[in-house]
This record gives structure tokens, C-alpha cells and sequence, in this order.
């Protein structure tokens, strides 16, 4: 496998940046691995483990070295879904191998009902994907309210309502929504409102992904290969909770992976994951 090598592409609104990683001589499809808004460093420890291929990461637009141009506050998953599929025609068309997480895993369900010949198997790993859960409308009003927090107190207050609401185990009760936010100094995140707004996450994408309801029908007609993953750390959590969900409508059970919502990670983001086990699995589910 040679260095990443960055490249550009231009879609509507954005200059995507993604890095290649190739293997030559190989047989085996391309391998994408995606996240949102987690760009294409979050998975450098991952793609170590598949030198044997070559492997594709990128930054979603908004997020990182993909600068937006359209001047526009959200990204929905079928705006991910189509630059993603402008991304697979960049790199050879596919059909591609996809590892997506937490909300690239949202925007490739996406991709695969709209564009199911580009990707031969997805992995989808933990989709924050409230709209499927039971509790569906206590998680979404949960999640309004990190929104609600950003906007009126900033990010570090945002934060840790988020991570109250990731953390969660089971189902939402119906007032978990106006419970008092958590200190943010306990997290060691600012406590002050610095003003200033446009996080990718809370602005561009947390709406709009957990609210997506994804096309069951489309998904199940598919000629693709849909694997729904779940941390083994992540249990009774909102992502380990939806993956279950979807995996049932599609008539499949989720694989359990090591490690938790960020399994694949190093230990660059400060919070390790087992990358080394994780890419054992990943590979074992890609085999078939």
C-alpha cells in the first residue's frame, strides 16, 4: 500500500478532498472508509490493518479540508449519499466495499437506496438513526435539545448534553429532553460562549441525520450486501440500539464488533478504541 495521496473533487456546493491509498496488484474492490462528520484522518489506524487493498478516505463535506461553497447551514444524508456517489465515479466507479460510521453509516444506507450498483457490501456501523427506535420521539426530542443547547449556550454546553444523550442506556424517558444540561467542565470541555456557530456537527448534520428514516424497501430490493454493526461497549446505547432496529427490518441481526461507538479509533482522539480486533472483524465480515 502506498502514502495517501490527496485528491479533489468538485461537486455541487462543496470541494470534496479524499485520500487514496492504493495497493497494487490487488483484485479485490476498493475499500471506503467513511464517517460523518468524522473525516478521512479518523480512520488512518483502520486502514493501516488493509494494505492488501486499496483503500479510500475522505472529509464529508463541511468537515475538515472539504470547504463548503454554497453558503448552506445542513447537510442531509442524500446530499452525503450524492457526493459520495460522485466520489465512487471519481475513484473508478465501483462496485465498492464501504466501511461507514455513526453518521456515515446513516449516509451510506443513503447511497446504497438510491445507488445500490456501486457498493457490492456495506458495513454499517452504529447509525445514530433515532428515527427507528421504539422510543423514537423521546430520542428525537432528546436530540433537539442538544440543538436547542448549541444554540442558545454554545458548544461546550452542547457537547455535553450530546454526550449525555450518546451515553444513554435504553430507552429515553419522557422528560430526559428538560433535564438540566451536565456541567460541561466535568467533560473538560469550555463553560464559556465564545459566539461563535457553524459546528459541523451540531449545525450541519445532527438534525438532519438522526432524523433520517431510511427506505426500507429500497435497502431490502438491493443487490448489496447490508451488514449492520454494533460496539460490544456500546450496549443498550442510542447507535448499538438503532443497528439492532435496522438490522431486524432487514431481516439480518447486527455483527458485534470490539470496542464501543469508536471501536476503530487509535488513541489520536483521546478516547482508543481496539483497532488492531476491530480490523480482525471487519475483515472477517468483508470475507463473507
Amino acid at each position: 500500500m502506498t502514502e495517501p495521496r490527496t485528491h479533489t473533487l468538485d461537486v455541487p456546493g462543496c470541494v470534496l478532498h479524499y485520500d487514496v491509498r492504493e495497493a497494487e496488484g490487488t483484485t479485490q474492490p476498493i475499500l471506503l472508509l467513511i464517517g460523518s462528520p468524522m473525516g478521512a484522518a479518523g480512520f488512518a489506524a483502520l486502514a493501516r490493518h488493509f494494505r492488501d487493498r486499496t483503500v479510500v478516505t475522505y472529509d464529508p463535506r463541511g468537515s475538515d479540508r472539504s470547504t463548503r461553497t454554497d453558503g448552506a447551514t445542513e447537510s442531509t444524508p442524500d446530499l452525503h449519499a450524492d457526493d459520495l456517489h460522485r466520489l465512487i465515479d471519481a475513484v473508478g466507479g465501483g462496485p465498492v466495499d464501504i466501511f461507514a460510521s455513526s453518521g456515515g453509516a446513516v449516509n451510506g444506507l443513503a447511497l446504497v437506496a438510491r445507488h445500490p450498483e456501486q457498493v457490492r457490501t456495506l458495513v454499517a456501523h452504529e447509525p445514530p438513526a433515532a428515527q427507528v427506535l421504539p422510543d423514537r420521539e423521546r430520542a428525537l426530542a432528546a436530540v433537539a435539545g442538544i440543538r436547542r443547547t448549541y444554540d442558545r449556550e454554545g458548544f461546550g454546553p452542547a457537547m455535553a448534553r450530546f454526550i449525555a444523550v450518546t451515553s444513554h442506556q435504553g430507552e429515553f424517558p419522557a422528560d430526559f429532553a428538560d433535564r438540566p444540561v451536565p456541567s460541561p467542565a466535568e467533560f473538560g470541555l469550555p463553560t464559556e460562549d465564545d459566539g461563535t456557530r457553524g459546528d459541523v456537527l451540531f449545525e450541519q448534520n445532527l438534525i438532519t441525520c438522526t432524523h433520517y428514516q431510511p427506505d426500507f424497501e429500497a435497502l431490502r430490493a438491493a443487490p448489496t450486501r447490508i451488514v449492520l454493526g454494533a460496539g460490544v461497549e456500546s450496549e443498550g446505547q442510542l447507535t448499538y440500539r438503532a443497528s439492532v432496529e435496522i438490522a431486524e427490518r432487514l431481516g439480518t441481526k447486527p455483527v458485534i464488533f470490539p470496542g464501543g461507538h469508536g471501536g476503530f479509533l487509535d488513541d489520536t482522539y483521546g478516547m482508543p478504541g481496539d483497532p488492531d480486533n476491530f480490523a480482525v472483524t471487519l475483515r472477517e465480515v468483508l470475507a463473507g
